[in-house]
């Protein structure tokens, strides 16, 4: 095993302790990085499918829309110049809010309308029920744009943190797990080549007493055969008081 392919640390017993909690947090993680990719994509779907409903559904009110205004300009004439005049602050509005989808914010955008209708007696004369109808025709289209903007933007949005996140989990998956695992097991192997070592020490230890001891009694059995008291005899590591010697 190269040591690129594991991470530099001392075998110990506490280096395995710390290496089994790496991976045990990172299987962990795997996992709620996983439930968390599951829970966007599910999500984009969803809106994928929104999309999809709202662009057809906006082809169809956008026609209608504009065969209103053909029918509001034949029965009331030209009225661009009249409507631009009267033009002071816009009277339809966006605005922004979040939401949270596993822990990804995806801007929605809603429309709304604010203040009084200034076109209200626009086509008293005549044309009126035309522009009436043209006004909640373009109404219904201007809340569509704005429904598929906030979903594009959300699926966009969508489809960055997905990607993030597939690249984490294989990330963790095939290189964070795999390494960390073989890190755990060459301190194993280590471990248990101490281990094999110190058993074989202690067991040349244990031979060597063996030896000596038998050693020992080999040689107190022959000066028992040769007539020597061997329980008293003299032993140079004992203490006792010796005479001074004078030259």
């Amino acid at each position: 095993m190269s040591s690129k392919d594991r991470i530099p640390i001392f075998p110990s017993r506490g280096a395995q302790t710390l290496m089994k909690g790496r991976l045990k947090g990172a299987q962990t993680g795997h996992s709620l990085l996983k439930k968390k990719a599951d829970a966007l994509q599910f999500r984009f779907r969803a809106i994928l499918n929104k999309i999809i409903q709202t662009k057809t559904l906006m082809g169809e009110v956008m026609k209608e829309a504009a065969f209103s205004l053909a029918e509001a300009k034949f029965a009331s004439g030209d009225f661009n110049h009249q409507i631009l005049q009267n033009v002071s602050k816009a009277q339809t509005k966006v605005k922004t809010k979040k939401d949270n989808v596993a822990g990804v914010s995806l801007p929605i955008f809603e429309a709304y309308s604010e203040g009084s209708d200034s076109y209200e007696l626009t086509g008293l004369a005549r044309g009126g029920q035309q522009l009436a109808k043209l006004k909640k025709n373009y109404q219904k289209a201007i809340t569509l744009l704005v429904d598929l903007a906030s979903l594009q933007t959300s699926f966009v949005t969508l489809d960055e943190a997905i990607k993030l996140t597939n690249r984490r989990v294989n990330a963790i998956e095939h290189v964070i797990i795999p390494r960390i695992e073989r890190t755990l097991a060459y301190i194993i192997s280590e471990l248990d080549e101490l281990e094999r070592e110190e058993f074989y020490r202690l067991k040349k230890i244990q031979d060597k007493k063996k030896a000596a001891r038998k050693k020992t009694e080999k040689e107190k059995e022959s000066m028992k055969q040769e007539g020597l008291d061997v329980e008293h005899a003299a032993n140079i590591l004992d203490e006792h008081h010796d005479e001074d010697l004078l030259f």
